[in-house]
Order: C-alpha cells, then structure tokens, then sequence
C-alpha cells in the first residue's frame, strides 16, 4: 500500500510540473531544454522537444557530458523563460541554484538528489517519493508522465520512455522486463497501439541484422569469443546446422524457428564450457522484447533495445544531434548517419574488450574495487559503456565493483563505476561514495547505487582510489552493523 501511495504522490506532482508548463506555454514563453548526453537523456530530450514542437512552442534542445560551471554559463547567455533539465540536474542543484538562470527552473530527473535546497526549483524525482530511479523508472519515464499530462496525444511517446529505461539497463530483472513506474510506460504504449511485448531472443539487431552479425554485436552479456567477432560465430551457427541465408537473402533472427534458437543457446553453452567460462550469462539472451509496431520492419529503431543502443552510441561520440535528430522522428538522413556511428562504434568497444583482455597489467584490483587503467586508451566518452559491459562480461569477480578510467579532454581524471548486486545488498551505494570523496580532488561525482561516475582533477588518480576503496567498505561495515542490531 504505501508503495501505490507512493506512486500517486508522484503521479500527482508530475501534474503539478505539467500545469505550470501549460500557463508557461500559454504565455509564449521561451524554453531551453538541457539533458544528458547517454540513451536516456536523448530520450528524454526527445520526449520534451517532441511535446513542445506539437504546441509550436520556441524552444532549444542541447545535450551535455556533465554540468560545469562554464556549461551553466553558456547556458543563462540563451535567456530562457523556462529552462528544464532532463536526466541530469538533481546531482547538482547548489550549482544551478547559485545563478539566475531563469524564470522557472524545471529539473526531471532519476538520479538521487544532493542535499541541496529546491524551494527555488520545480523538481520532480522519483526518490523524493521513495521510488529507487536506478530500478523502477529512468528519466525518459518521468518526463514522459509529465508530458503525457500536457495532452493525451503524447501518449505514443511512451515508446521512447521505455527506449530510455532500457538504455539505462532496467531491463536486469526477472525474464529482462521493466518493472515498477516503467509498467506504466508499458501499458501506456500498448494502449496507444505503439509497442508490442514479446518473450524471445534478446540479440542486438534482431529483426535488421543477419543472425551472426546480431550474436557478433551482441554485448550484453558479453560473450567471449563470441561478441565482435563475425567469423567465430558464423562457425558456431554451421555446425549447429543454422543456414544464415534463405536464398540470397541474409535472415534475422525474427526470421529464426524456435528450434533454431534453442539450438543457438545450446551451441553457445557448449562454447562458453571450451572455454571454462560461466555458462549463467546465457539466462540474459533469453527475455522480455519491446518491439515498436510503428516503426518499419527492418529497422534499427524497431527494437526498443536497439533504438536505446543507436542513442547511446550518438551521444557517447559526440554526436548528440544526430540521436536527437532520430528521437524527433528523423527517418532518413540522420538514421543513416545514426547506423554508421553505431558500426563504428560497436568496432571501438569491441576493440577495447580485446585490449583488457591482452593486457592484465591494466587491470589493478583493490579490496572492493577492480580498476580499469585506461588513461591512454579508452576515450573519456566511453568509460559509462565499457564499465557496463564489462560488468556484464563477468570475466572479473561478481564480488567488486567496477571502475574504468582515463584521462579527460577537459582535464583531470574521467571515471564510470559498476556495482554487482552482491556488493549492492552488502549496503554499497556507488554514488555517494563517489560524490564523497571526488569533492576532496576538486572534483565531482554522483549517479546511482548500482552505476556512478566521477570528473576528479588530479594527474594521478591512486590515492583517490584507495579513498574510494575505503568509502565502499565502510559502508559495507555500516550496513552489518546496521543488521547486526536489527
């Protein structure tokens, strides 16, 4: 019960924020939309723009790494009547709060808060209403129920709501569904006739790549030998006797019998056995699927896993316009760009996962922590999509969290955590550890329990690791206590 009044409560500010964006609307006002640069900002992004561009409302959308001051800077010189940031502004409101940015200041945010004051700000954030914005619903997911108040004509935006939940892996639950306040982004999108649930296979590029190229791009899980590699799993496929052609034409896996996916995951158990890799990461190929029925067949923004990856790819390389260009509804020039990102893309995390995997001195581990050393190598972008994937690779202990780091373009130390559950049910809480203790290396951090991140302005970044280290466990040793007097 309290977890439905909950709900309401959330429901019911969501409202709130959307009245105060109708008046703002009706008084023609100016707005300039901030969001963050990975699958779910661009969603999110998408979502406001799409709503605002359906009431001729003047207004700019940009996309950004991380909330500097020099950012908050450029961002007052566009003088919005009304300035909203979307998947990231919660982590820092003593530093939106310290300018006059705007009249009304809107933050629509997942991300656990700061202890900072909102008297100034209209806010809303599932964790102000207990609601865990890691798990039950992303940012795409708030703003959506925002919007979807402003007319119920932005009800079809819920496809993209879900596309952010699952850029944003909140899909690691029973059989890979959404659960919690993302259930009613669900109903909403097969209400409105835009999505369709299924249970199947759930490989990258399942209804517009050709079966081993699908099981080649597929990285979560990652599978070795498997993921990035074309040839290997062209051979896995023939000697399951699986014919990757139907005439001259390359099939899907849409297109496969379900005696063919099962003969697939049963040739890839007996791969990962040769190899004496755990055989568990096989449970997520099998899940929930979100196929988006407007959009055509064969196209990458058809499966909502897929559309989510192509987003995060864009914005991870510095080619935010273009996911947003494709979250607006661009089908031509900018999902043609859009799919050469991806192939490049995929290529250099690919790439990545064959260097840590021929470079053990990279790899430095602390108490509770596995360190990736990647300051001349992995690009300050992608350190978010490559501790993800590791994470699930499982080829490093599921009883450390995960830090991949390397140098910034802006200077100073860029790092992204992972958390297993085993560590999140010891009491870890990445985000705060990392918000903590960056603040010591004039830096900042934040984000989830399960998933942080961390810009720390030092050349070298051990001792602030050994911090980090420190922090985890005594949390860990809190939590037992905590326990132990329970």
């Amino acid at each position: 019960m309290a977890i439905d009044a909950d709900r309401v409560q959330f429901i019911a500010r969501a409202k709130e924020i959307a009245g105060t964006l109708k008046d703002s609307l009706e008084a023609g006002s100016y707005f300039v939309v901030v969001s963050h640069h990975d699958a779910d900002g661009i969603s999110s992004a998408s979502i406001i723009g799409s709503a605002l561009a359906r009431t001729r409302a003047r207004f700019t959308l940009r996309i950004v790494e991380e909330l500097r001051e020099d950012v908050l800077d450029e961002i007052s010189q566009l003088h919005p009547d009304v300035l909203m940031f979307s998947d990231i502004g919660s982590g820092y409101l003593d530093l939106i709060k310290a300018r006059e940015l705007a009249k009304i200041i809107i933050i629509l945010d997942h991300h656990p808060p700061n202890a900072g004051s909102t008297e100034s700000i209209l806010q809303l954030n599932p964790h102000e209403y207990k609601i865990d914005g890691a798990r039950l619903i992303s940012a795409a997911g708030v703003c959506y129920l925002v919007v979807r108040e402003l007319s119920g004509f932005n009800k079809d935006l819920s496809s993209l709501a879900i596309v952010g939940a699952l850029g944003d892996m909140q899909d690691k639950n029973d059989k890979r569904a959404l659960i919690g306040l993302n259930e009613v982004l669900v109903e909403d999108a097969i209400a409105s006739g835009t999505v369709r649930v299924d249970q199947d296979l759930v490989l990258y590029g399942r209804e517009t790549r050709p079966i081993h190229r699908a099981l080649a791009f597929t990285t979560t899980p990652y599978l070795p030998n498997l993921s990035g590699r074309e040839d290997n799993c062209l051979a896995l496929l023939s000697n399951s006797g699986i014919p990757v052609k139907e005439g001259d034409r390359f099939r899907t896996v849409a297109d496969l019998s379900q005696d063919e996916k099962t003969k697939i995951l049963d040739a890839i158990i007996g791969h990962l056995v040769s190899i004496n890799f755990q055989t568990s990461v096989v449970k997520d190929l099998i899940g929930t699927v979100y196929t988006l029925i407007n959009e055509p067949a064969g196209s990458p923004t058809r499966d909502a896993r897929e559309f989510s990856a192509m987003l995060n790819a864009c914005g991870r390389t510095d080619n935010p316009s273009v996911g947003i260009s494709v979250g607006l509804g661009d089908r031509k020039s900018a999902l043609q760009e859009a799919n050469e990102v991806v192939a490049n893309y995929r290529k250099t995390l690919a790439g990545y996962m064959e260097w840590l995997t021929n470079t053990p001195t990279a790899v430095q581990k602390l108490k509770t922590i596995w360190v990736i050393r990647g300051e001349n190598l992995i690009q300050d972008s992608m350190t978010g999509a490559f501790s993800s994937i590791i994470s699930s690779a499982g080829n490093l202990s599921q009883d450390h969290a995960i830090i991949v780091l390397t140098k910034s373009k802006e200077g100073g130390i860029k790092l992204s955590a992972r958390a297993p559950a085993k560590l999140l049910k010891a009491g870890v809480n990445l985000g705060t550890a990392l918000s903590t203790v960056a603040k010591k290396y004039s830096g900042f951090g934040g984000g989830h329990n399960v998933a942080a991140g961390a810009h720390i302005r030092v050349e070298d970044p051990s001792e602030f690791l050994e911090n980090v280290d420190a922090a985890l466990q005594a949390q860990m040793n809190t939590n037992a206590s905590s326990e132990n007097i329970a």
